[in-house]
């Protein structure tokens, strides 16, 4: 697979924002840009597979691929979150 320069930023940031989202909504805080960008690339992968089975079709576009890869970044840190036993993230 081959892949331009514009795409990998495409990705690198629907990574960093999604990542970023899940961990406001799951944490109240990020990650760290490098966190951030690991949780949203793996979350896009879970929410690309996830949601069509699931039977949501959100459309297409940039913010599609925002919104899918943010649930699938949430639903990463929740199933994080549930084998770390409850509130593993939450920063004292």
């Amino acid at each position: 697979m081959k892949m331009s320069g514009e795409s990998l930023l495409i990705v690198i940031l629907v990574g960093v924002i999604a990542g970023w989202l899940a961990g406001q909504l799951v944490q109240g805080a990020g990650f760290g840009l490098i966190g951030d960008l690991l949780i949203g690339i793996v979350g896009a992968l879970i929410g690309s597979w996830l949601l069509p089975r699931l039977g949501i079709h959100l459309g297409t576009g940039f913010v599609r691929e925002i919104v899918s890869a943010t649930i699938g970044a949430v639903v990463l840190l929740l199933v994080i979150r549930l084998l770390r036993g409850g509130m593993a993230y939450r920063r004292y």
